[in-house]
């Protein structure tokens, strides 16, 4: 036990460390352990706000779920973009290159500037149109058009949290990343009830106060970012004369950030598509769904954590030239995974009214279809934490087309398909949907270990 504290306390030290040589296991788990904690603060985020806007209306609550339907399109753009960062820093830091994977952090910068701008006018203009587009009812547009618009103008601290940790992440200080989501969600803890049901001289402003509350404290994360980065505390360090346009820099990140960016894409718009197939079935549907979406993604954002580990050790060996090394860190990883998945769905499958009826008390339509499709997801639970890891090796490889492609094929052309068959020809309705998902994700972890078993991957350079 006394060893096992130790390796903990190592791991959230903040210290860099080289993880392209020693023990592999104690290497995963330095990178997974701070990694692990950082998703879970992430998902904090969702899982707060769900909860003290239920307490406001149904619709509040299916507000944030079509809002954020359409926002992962931000998100997709973020995490696209941080995959390359991370490989592409990762690889520099593994061939000990310390000053180009830090002016490859900051050509990421300048590039994050101009997306958020690209975003948020045009998120904030249209918002009401972007809500009715996705199918919400007049209720939903009165009470959520504010939210709507402060995430779509808040964009740029979303995109600034995903890239930077990821650059973080790709240089092994993955301890750093967590701190700053732990700052965050902190904030955001404090601030949601505030805000959204009012305390003392604050008035209640409903799930609008939901919005303020997670940009507050994204935004003072994006502050501690910039601190940790400036102040040298990391691998990487940033200075004043670096942020210039690098044209050689810039235009390798912009092609290897095209494939993380569609990979994320294509993979946030089929979950649009997927949320306005369930729109069709009424509002309690919606917010019963937004439910089990948010612990669902809470429960399986540990993996994520573990998946980025296994990226940034992939990039880093890779840089170091060590092939055999990195493909042992995937399958190890992977193991952890599925083992971790297996005990989680056996849990949310037999405990579904008890989780849901957390967040939703007083509407038995939508605790009856959170339960449902808290049951039916969690059945592919252990497919979609293989299929992220092996997904992510490719991205920490720097190839970042190869799961383009098979997103392409799972989600638009399998997933999307099948959703609305199930849903209307077969009048499965919302539960085709449901279904519709762990089909997809289930094909797409067998292609993934039919590739990575070939081992193409390996020969790829950021």
């Amino acid at each position: 036990m006394k060893k096992i504290f130790q390796l903990i306390a190592s791991a959230l030290n903040g210290k860099s460390k080289d993880f392209t040589k020693g023990n592999l296991n104690k290497a995963i788990f330095l990178l997974a352990v701070p990694l692990v904690i950082e998703m879970l603060m992430e998902a904090s985020f969702a899982l707060v706000d769900v909860y003290f806007v239920g307490k406001v209306s149904k619709e509040a609550v299916a507000t944030i779920g079509l809002t954020e339907s359409v926002v992962t399109l931000v998100y997709a753009l973020g995490v696209g973009v941080s995959a390359a960062v991370a490989a592409m820093v990762a690889q520099r830091v593994g061939a000990k290159k310390m000053l180009e994977a830090s002016q490859v952090g900051v050509q990421s910068i300048l590039l994050t500037l101009v997306m958020a701008l690209v975003i948020g006018i045009p998120g904030f203009l249209f918002a009401e149109d972007i809500l009715r587009l996705m199918g919400a009812s007049d209720a939903i547009v009165d009470q959520g058009l504010g939210y709507t618009r402060i995430i779509f103008a808040s964009n740029g601290v979303i995109l600034f949290l995903f890239i930077i940790n990821g650059m973080l992440r790709g240089a092994g200080n993955a301890a750093w990343s967590m701190r700053v989501l732990m700052i965050s969600n902190g904030l955001n803890i404090i601030l949601d009830p505030l805000f959204i049901l009012g305390y003392g001289p604050i008035p209640a402003m409903g799930v609008e106060g939901a919005a303020i509350a997670t940009t507050i404290g994204r935004g003072v994360g994006v502050v501690f970012q910039f601190y940790i980065l400036f102040s040298g505390r990391t691998s990487i360090k940033f200075s004043l004369s670096q942020f210039k346009p690098v044209q050689a820099i810039m235009l390798r990140l912009l092609k290897i950030s095209s494939g993380g960016v569609a990979q994320y894409i294509i993979g946030s718009a089929s979950w649009i598509i997927l949320m306005r197939i369930v729109s069709e079935f009424g509002d309690s549907v919606i917010a019963g769904y937004t439910i089990a979406v948010r612990i669902i993604i809470f429960c399986i954002l540990p993996c994520w954590g573990i998946s980025n580990a296994a990226a940034a050790l992939v990039g880093q060996n890779l840089g170091a030239d060590k092939p055999k090394r990195a493909e042992l860190a995937v399958i190890r990883s992977a193991i952890l995974n599925v083992s971790y998945l297996f005990i989680v769905t056996i849990i949310l499958y037999f405990n579904g009214p008890a989780i849901i009826s957390v967040f939703e008390q007083s509407d038995r339509a939508v605790l009856q279809y959170g339960v449902s499709a808290l049951s039916i997801l969690s059945l592919g639970y252990i497919f979609f934490g293989l299929g992220m890891i092996l997904s992510q090796a490719f991205n920490g490889a720097g190839d970042t087309m190869t799961p383009t492609y098979v997103n392409l094929f799972c989600f638009w052309v399998v997933e999307i398909a099948l959703a609305y068959t199930l849903a209307f020809t077969f009048d499965w309705k919302e539960q085709g949907v449901f279904w519709a998902v762990v089909v997809s994700e289930s094909l797409l972890s067998l292609i993934f270990i039919y590739l990575f078993r070939r081992g193409n991957w390996k020969s790829k350079r950021a």
